[in-house]
């Protein structure tokens, strides 16, 4: 069994190494942008619950709020309901 490993050899003897281009500067600023959002995202998800809503929830509540205060509809939870759909600063939820 050994001597059909050494009548092998190793591949690298055999066969020339691929040549592989470096990634272009697109191709780093894209990964460099994805890792970005991955990090921003785990680091929301961990947060504890008050500073997560402080973030995520907050700033655009107090919009509505304001905006529905000016503007007094006959339905308030539902005007709220639709203010928050689309001035959703995430876009559109309609993946989930």
């Amino acid at each position: 069994m050994a001597d059909a490993e050494e009548k092998k050899g190793d591949i690298t003897d055999s066969a020339p190494a691929p040549e592989v281009q470096p990634p272009s500067t697109q191709d780093v600023a894209d990964a460099l942008k994805a890792n970005d959002e991955v990090q921003s995202t785990m680091h929301v998800q961990s947060l504890p619950i008050r500073a997560y809503l402080d973030t995520t929830v907050v700033p655009i509540l107090l919009d509505g709020m304001s905006a529905l205060v000016k503007e007094r509809p006959p339905n308030p939870v539902e005007w709220l309901a639709t203010y928050l759909i689309k001035n959703n600063p995430q876009g559109s939820t309609a993946n989930s």
